[in-house]
């Protein structure tokens, strides 16, 4: 079964609905069933279900309606109305003392309801800043804590290169980012700071060249290799792996004579054809 993924927030995770038999493209707004009622949102991606990842969802896939027209666009919440939201929000964290920060709230279509999404590193009891919350605005609550990359794509700022967060500029969705890319691009010795993006976390950059490292890496020999060059055994010793080179340890074979550290380029005799 195709279906087509809508998200309603940036921040938020991407919902599964049937296009109905509509020509659809990524971006475009839609108006689309949910059990609360119609809401709108955005096409992020498509998707072809299998059979066994059906039954292994539970609740119904409900339809798209139709495209959004500018009447529905009309009715979105203003960046004034939400600025004014966070701004009363904001008084309530003060005033109950909550370890939380606010980073952007999402009003449904009929702004009935209104979810809060904020960045903490614990967790939050937040039972009397929902009451009040509910009292105010005379809808549904929800509050969303969020994590630090999300905050990081919704704050912006700019990265260690100079320029503005690749989350905030043009990705629209994370990977999971391991240590092993950093080791793989020899700079995980730089330090965490090196290495970590404005979030707390692994650059994301990381990702964008670790499996062209990873090939470059399986033409040198493991470190630790015995090895012949022009007839010298030596050792190698570590890896320069865009260079394509190896540092490679002779010991002294004369009395007296000290041991050596040389950089040999893998390719030196297909250069000199």
């Amino acid at each position: 079964m195709k279906v087509v993924q809508i998200q309603f927030v940036s921040w938020d995770k991407k919902y599964n609905f049937n296009p109905n038999n509509i020509e659809l493209k990524r971006g475009d707004a839609v108006i689309v069933e949910t059990e609360f009622g119609q809401e709108i949102g955005e096409v992020f991606d498509f998707r072809e279900l299998s059979n066994q990842e059906l039954e292994k969802i539970e609740e119904e896939i409900k339809p798209v309606v139709r495209l959004a027209d500018s009447d529905d666009l009309k009715k979105m919440v203003t960046e004034e109305e939400k600025e004014s939201a966070l701004d009363y929000c904001r008084k309530l964290v003060k005033k109950y003392e909550l370890p939380m920060k606010l980073v952007d709230v999402h009003f449904s279509l009929d702004k009935n309801r209104i979810n809060f999404a904020f960045y903490s590193d614990n967790r939050v009891d937040f039972r009397n800043l929902v009451k009040d919350l509910s009292t105010h605005f005379k809808g549904i609550i929800r509050l969303t804590q969020i994590g630090s990359r999300d905050e990081a794509k919704m704050s912006g700022d700019y990265g260690h290169c100079g320029r503005g967060l690749c989350c905030k500029g043009f990705m629209k969705d994370f990977c999971s980012i391991g240590s092993e890319m950093a080791e793989a691009q020899q700079v995980s010795h730089r330090g965490s700071e090196r290495v970590s993006g404005m979030c707390g976390k692994l650059m994301c950059c990381l990702s964008y060249e670790y499996e062209g490292y990873v090939e470059l890496s399986k033409n040198l020999p493991v470190v630790g290799t015995r090895v012949n060059v022009d007839g010298r055994r030596g050792e190698v010793l570590g890896h320069h792996i865009l260079k394509q080179s190896v540092d490679v340890l002779f010991k002294g074979e004369k009395e007296g004579e000290n041991d050596v550290v040389v950089e040999v380029d893998i390719n030196r005799h297909k250069k000199k054809q």
